[in-house]
C-alpha cells in the first residue's frame, strides 16, 4: 500500500512538472489532489462554482458569436467562435500567413505527445499513428469546407468564477499553422470547442474536477452569454429531454417529428443536432421541400412576393414597402415546432417566426432554415444559432440531457436566477 502511495505522488509530480504550473491557487488545489488531502468543502468551491462569460456577435449581418478568453503566460484575450458540433479548441499560431484579430498565438507551455490519450481521441480507431512521438499533429474539417490544421499544445487559461475566483487551467488546445476558410470566412482567432469529445473545453475542465460537466450559452441579436458548470439556473424551470446514445459525437435529443402551425407534417424521424458553429437552421431535403410547401400555401394571398435580386440566403420576400424588423412579417408567418419523443415523455422545442426570418440589409424578409442536404449535411438536421435565440440551451453531459428555457439573454444572470 506504501509504495501504490508513493507511486502515484512521483507519477502525479512528473506530470506537473511536465505540464508546469500555471498558478499558485492551481498549485495548491494540485498539491492537495496528489497528496489526498482535499476536503469536501474544497472540492465544493473548486467543483460546484460556474464560470460565466459575455459574448458577442449575432446571426445577422455578423453571421457568428464569439468569447474572449484570455490564453497562455502571460495571458493575451483572444476571439473564439463558440461550436457545440465540434470538440478541439484551437488558436491561429504564429506563422505569419494569414491576419487574424489580434497578435498570433505563441503557445507558453509544451506539446502534448503523440501518445497522449487527448491525441489519440482526435482520430478515428485505428488511424492515430505517430511519426512524430514527441507531437500530436492534428486536422479538424468543417461542413463548411474549412479546416485546421496544427499540433496540440497545453496552455493556461485565465477565467474567473462567478464568485471572483480565479480559475487558471492548463488545458490542450490546438496551434494551428494551416486555416483554409472554406466558403465562409470569420475574423477571429479561433474556435472554441465544446463538443463532447475528451479534447473539449467542457471535458477538460470536468477531468480536472474544476466544475460539473454541464454548460450552456444564451444567445440574443446582441450577443448573449456562455456558462460551464450548473450554478446559473433552476433546473425546475427548464424542459428536459435526453441525448440520443445513438449520436455520440453530437449534442443530439434524437428524432424529431415536425409540427406546422399546430398541425401535424407526416414528417417523422428526422435526425436532430444542436450546433452553435451554425448561424442558421438545417432541414434534410425532404423536410426543406415539405416546409417551403406548406409556407408558400400559408402566404398565398398575402402582401408579400419573393425578392430574387435578394441572395441574403435561399429564400427572400419582399414587402410593399420595406420592413424594419421581423415583428413587421410575423403575421405572416406560423410557428414551426419540433417534437422530441425521450422515455415515451414528449418534448416540444418551438419555432416562432422570430427563430427562423431575418430581415436582411435590403429590408426583405428571408427564411433562415436552409436545405442541408445541399449543403453537405446529407441527412443530418441543424438546430442553427437563428433558432436557439432568446432562451437559455443546456448541454447537462453528466445526467445526457438537453434542456432549455425562455431568457432575457440581453443580461448576465446571477445565480440560480437566470431567466425571466
Amino acid at each position: 500500500m506504501t509504495k501504490m502511495r508513493l507511486g502515484m505522488v512521483l507519477n502525479g509530480v512528473a506530470l506537473l512538472l511536465l505540464l508546469g504550473f500555471c498558478s499558485a491557487t492551481d498549485y495548491k488545489w494540485r498539491k492537495a489532489m496528489i497528496s489526498g488531502e482535499t476536503s469536501s468543502s474544497m472540492m465544493m468551491n473548486r467543483g460546484g462554482s460556474s464560470v460565466l462569460l459575455p459574448l458577442y456577435g449575432n446571426v445577422y449581418p455578423i453571421g457568428y458569436y464569439n468569447v474572449t478568453i484570455n490564453i497562455g503566460q502571460p495571458s493575451k484575450p483572444y476571439f473564439l467562435d463558440l461550436d457545440t458540433g465540434s470538440d478541439l479548441t484551437w488558436l491561429q499560431c504564429d506563422v505569419h500567413c494569414v491576419e487574424e484579430s489580434h497578435p498570433f498565438y505563441r503557445p507558453s507551455i509544451d506539446l502534448v505527445p503523440c501518445r497522449d490519450l487527448l491525441c489519440e481521441s482526435l482520430y478515428p480507431p485505428g488511424e492515430h499513428k505517430c511519426d512524430n512521438p514527441h507531437r500530436c499533429d492534428y486536422e479538424v474539417e468543417y461542413a463548411d469546407g474549412s479546416s485546421s490544421h496544427g499540433v496540440l499544445v497545453r496552455d493556461a487559461l485565465a477565467l474567473n468564477y462567478t464568485n471572483g475566483a480565479p480559475l487558471n487551467p492548463c488545458l490542450a488546445l490546438g496551434c494551428g499553422y494551416d486555416q483554409p476558410s472554406g466558403t465562409s470566412h470569420h475574423p477571429l482567432d479561433g474556435i472554441l470547442g465544446l463538443g463532447r469529445g475528451k479534447t473539449s473545453i467542457m471535458s477538460q475542465l470536468y477531468s480536472q474536477s474544476l466544475v460539473r460537466n454541464v454548460f450552456g450559452h444564451c444567445l440574443s441579436g446582441r450577443g448573449g452569454f456562455l456558462f460551464f458548470g450548473d450554478g446559473l439556473y433552476d433546473s425546475s424551470r427548464i424542459v428536459w429531454t435526453s441525448m440520443s446514445s445513438e449520436l455520440p459525437k453530437f449534442y443530439s435529443p434524437g428524432f424529431a417529428e415536425v409540427v406546422f402551425n399546430g398541425k401535424t407534417t407526416g414528417l417523422k424521424d428526422l435526425i436532430a443536432v444542436f450546433d452553435s458553429g451554425s448561424s442558421y437552421t438545417y432541414f434534410n431535403s425532404l423536410a426543406y421541400q415539405k416546409l417551403l410547401y406548406l409556407m408558400n400555401n400559408e402566404l398565398a394571398g398575402q402582401p408579400l412576393e419573393k425578392a430574387t435580386d435578394d441572395q441574403t440566403l435561399a429564400l427572400c420576400w419582399k414587402g410593399r414597402k420595406p420592413f424594419k424588423s421581423v415583428r413587421d412579417v410575423t403575421k405572416f408567418f406560423k410557428s414551426i415546432s419540433l417534437i422530441f419523443t425521450s422515455n415515451g415523455a414528449k418534448t416540444q422545442f418551438e419555432l416562432p417566426p422570430e427563430s427562423y426570418l431575418i430581415i436582411s440589409n435590403k429590408r426583405n424578409v428571408c427564411l433562415g432554415i436552409l436545405n442541408g442536404t445541399q449543403a453537405g449535411l446529407k441527412n443530418l438536421n441543424v438546430i442553427g444559432d437563428i433558432s436557439m435565440q432568446d432562451r437559455m440551451v443546456i448541454y447537462d453531459n453528466e445526467k445526457q440531457l438537453i434542456g432549455w428555457a425562455p431568457a432575457n439573454c440581453d443580461q448576465l444572470p446571477k445565480p440560480k436566477y437566470a431567466y425571466t
